[in-house]
């Protein structure tokens, strides 16, 4: 075991030195004075003398040899004082294209599609992604940590295609204003990567070679984007995205106790506010946002719980998903000393359901000060809400500062420092009681990556800060992974204080030891003949144990597993695990209590405290994103505490292709207990919709049956893209009763709340 860790410790050192893919994958980009037509047709004399990227390199679902001719790629480059230009040919039959929808920025996977990712600064962390499938619809996105895609960042830049017999052709125009860097004296130069995914034949190939084991976007492997002349000095960048809202809610509230109707709030509210970019620096940026509104953004997708614990909900606010890697990404996943949530949404005390919090103003400092530190800051102010009957959430105010420095090739060290701030201004002594005035949390962070990915270690130390100043407020965590084609390992530990409260994280259990243990063995046959049906397999382990801080065991998880995949990403699994609980409290492991019929939960007899011990197995199957209907299921069943469980978890998805998708998810739940305990069966069905008419309008719908929360719920949303990053939204939700409650006169679909907004964003670049 020590030896293990002596070689795991070596790997960062042993690794920094190695030949990275800009030695030998370079391209020059020259400047043209030319008059640029943006048509999809390579026609203009300056990209006859544009040098070319070729000889693409599979990815998947091999990574041994090049891409199949019929599906090669080449690339050229130009630039003028506006636009950095990108032509690619794209060799594919026009029959075997294959697109989700026409709606912009689409999930990647499920598309056929040409990418580009820059690294602007050469850092191997961060980066900016442009992506275009061969009906010209787009998709950007952010690089964080090196290889990690999020979609939500927006901005304005143009593209065309042009479909042929035997391969299509994709045109770029990218604003320089819409991407950060800055020029060195002497030649400057850029990191660069170019992929694309063919799906009907199931193949992602890049330019500069990437190892199998990783996603094709990750900046390690990137090549160099030579500049024949300096790119232009980056100007002013402001931009000014105001907005105008209108919304009518409607809201049916009941008693807790014996849900007789409250009568009904009928409320009508005309919003407008601002968002605002601007440009400090060429690589530091500045948002700001008044009267925010989120109006737009889809609901979440409900979860069926059966956990002692909170569950995580994903951010989906574009304003704090943009550079969350400065913000959210310290801590590990259930130890995040900031988590965007906790602004602007609460838990409502009288109906149980999450309600918007109104957020005042806030801004946000983010981006790179030089070469090798990063920094950002924000605060963000909120309103005080009346919840009725002398119940209120104090105004609020959040600020987070994070400090970042790079190390060696791909690491960083940071630290960060979170605040909130309650504001007890005309508040009565009751009301304040409950709120501590302030909450702040500080901590630093070392994240060490090899130059080729495979070894990564994470290490952290966070305290937090209160009024009551409380001993062991602290959490501190170390975390090792070795990838490798066929071996990947894992090993972490945290260790979280009693007192450690960070209240604008994300922390659902303090006072407790937690380690991970996961590894995989991998193998890729030679056989050709055993290759076209199975491409890799193997077998592993995930295992978990929390342990209090005496070390006593609370909680243990292992399952072994095995898997097989095809050469089309379809996969197989099977697994047995055992588990291990403590309960230190009654417990009841069905959370009938979240059900608003108060007979579902008056009587409940709850487990007592003690040790449960309980095995179980399962199978499971993902399709290839290929198919027309593609999707995963799987089944577990086996021992759940001291009785039965049966699991089953759906999702499918039918391609429209070209204009959409129609889904189902679905999980459902079967617990049975011995007498006098809980036994229950819970559904969770969400069918949606996703049309897209053109390239500038959308249409979705999601509709959502819980039966643990006797909750159905449906969004209904439209979109037209009136102009580049400009939108005009329609949106209608609505919450029912899932179930009619007999004795308490609660008919099925009675309403509980219901709203729509109109709402108008428009892009203007100064």
């Amino acid at each position: 075991m020590h030896r293990f860790l002596r070689l795991l410790l070596f790997f960062p050192f042993a690794l920094f030195g190695q030949e990275a893919n800009e030695e030998k994958y370079r391209i020059g980009i020259r400047k043209t004075s030319e008059n640029m037509k943006l048509d999809g047709v390579l026609d203009e004399a300056a990209w006859g003398s544009a040098e070319r990227a070729t000889g693409f390199f599979l990815n998947l679902p091999f990574d041994s040899s090049y891409a199949s001719p019929g599906y090669q790629t080449s690339v050229r480059m130009l630039f003028d004082d506006h636009y950095i230009y990108i032509g690619a040919v794209c060799m594919q039959p026009r029959n075997e294209i294959i697109i989700s929808s026409l709606k912009r920025d689409y999930e990647n996977g499920v598309s056929d599609v040409f990418t580009v990712n820059f690294d602007t600064f050469k850092d191997n962390l961060n980066g900016f992604q442009f992506s275009v499938n061969p009906y010209g619809v787009q998709a950007e996105g952010l690089i964080r940590g090196g290889f990690e895609i999020t979609n939500y960042w927006d901005n304005k830049w143009y593209s065309e295609t042009r479909i042929h017999d035997d391969h299509w052709v994709v045109e770029m125009a990218i604003p320089f204003k819409t991407l950060r860097y800055k020029i060195s004296d002497g030649l400057n130069s850029w990191r660069i990567n170019f992929a694309r995914t063919v799906l009907k034949q199931y193949q992602v190939s890049t330019w500069g070679p990437v190892p199998r084991n990783f996603t094709s976007g990750n900046l390690a492997f990137a090549g160099k984007l030579i500049w024949e002349e300096n790119p232009p000095k980056p100007g002013v960048n402001i931009s000014l995205i105001p907005f105008v809202s209108a919304t009518r809610t409607h809201d049916f509230p009941r008693d807790e106790d014996n849900l007789r109707p409250l009568g009904s709030n009928r409320e009508g509210a005309f919003g407008a506010g601002l968002d605002a970019k601007v440009g400090i620096t060429p690589s530091l940026n500045l948002d700001i946002t008044v009267n925010p509104d989120f109006s737009q953004v889809e609901v979440d997708k409900q979860q069926t719980n059966l956990s002692r614990f909170e569950l995580f909900f994903p951010e989906r606010r574009q304003f704090f998903l943009e550079n969350d890697d400065l913000f959210g990404m310290f801590g590990f996943p259930n130890t995040r000393p900031f988590f965007s949530r906790r602004i602007g949404i609460t838990r409502n005390p009288r109906t149980g359901m999450a309600q918007r919090v109104p957020i005042l103003a806030g801004a946000r400092l983010s981006g790179k000060l030089n070469d090798d530190w990063r920094i950002g800051l924000m605060n963000m102010q909120t309103r005080k809400v009346d919840f009725g009957e002398g119940e209120v959430l104090p105004a609020a105010n959040y600020s987070v500062g994070v400090l970042q420095r790079k190390l060696f090739k791909r690491s960083a060290l940071g630290g960060i420092f979170v605040n909130k701030q309650f504001d007890f201004k005309n508040l009565s002594s009751q009301q304040a009681e409950g709120f501590d005035r302030y909450n702040r949390v500080g901590g630093l962070e070392l994240n060490l990556n090899s130059n080729d990915s495979r070894f990564e270690s994470e290490t952290y130390y966070h305290q937090s800060f209160s009024p009551e100043k409380q001993k062991d407020a602290g959490s501190f965590a170390q975390f090792m992974g070795y990838n490798h084609p066929n071996l990947e390992l894992g090993l972490g530990a945290i260790r979280i204080g009693e007192n450690y409260r960070p209240e604008v994280g994300y922390v659902p259990r303090s006072g407790i030891w937690e380690i991970y243990r996961p590894w995989a063995l991998i193998k890729n046959p030679k056989s050709e003949k055993v290759a076209r049906h199975i491409n890799k397999f193997g077998v592993g382990m995930e295992g978990t144990d929390v342990l209090d801080l005496k070390g006593k065991l609370l909680d243990s998880q292992s399952d072994v597993f095995a898997f097989a995949k095809s050469s089309a990403e379809s996969e197989i699994f099977v697994f047995y695990g055992w588990a291990f609980t403590h309960l230190f409290h009654p417990f009841d492991p069905t959370n009938a209590g979240d059900n608003p019929d108060p007979d579902t939960h008056k009587n409940i007899v709850e487990l007592p405290i003690g040790n449960y011990r309980y095995h179980y197995q399962g199978i499971g199957y993902v399709s290839s994103l290929k198919n027309k209907v593609y999707g995963e299921a799987e089944y577990k069943w086996g021992g759940y505490f001291n009785g039965r469980g049966r699991f089953a978890e759906l999702s499918l998805t039918c391609r429209l292709q070209p204009y959409g998708i129609v889904a189902l998810d679905g999980s459902y739940a079967a617990i049975t207990l011995p007498a006098p305990y809980n036994s229950v069966k819970y559904w969770l069905l969400g069918p949606r919709a996703e049309m897209a008419f053109s390239k500038s309008v959308f249409t979705s719908v999601f509709f959502q049956y819980n039966s643990q929360t006797n909750n159905t719920n449906i969004n209904a949303r439209f979109q037209w893209r009136f102009k580049p990053v400009s939108d005009i939204f329609l949106v209608y939700t609505e919450n029912y009763f899932a179930e009619g409650i007999s004795k308490y006169a609660v008919n099925a679909w009675a309403p509980k709340d219901r709203a729509v907004t109109l709402k108008m964003t428009y892009w203007l670049n100064l």
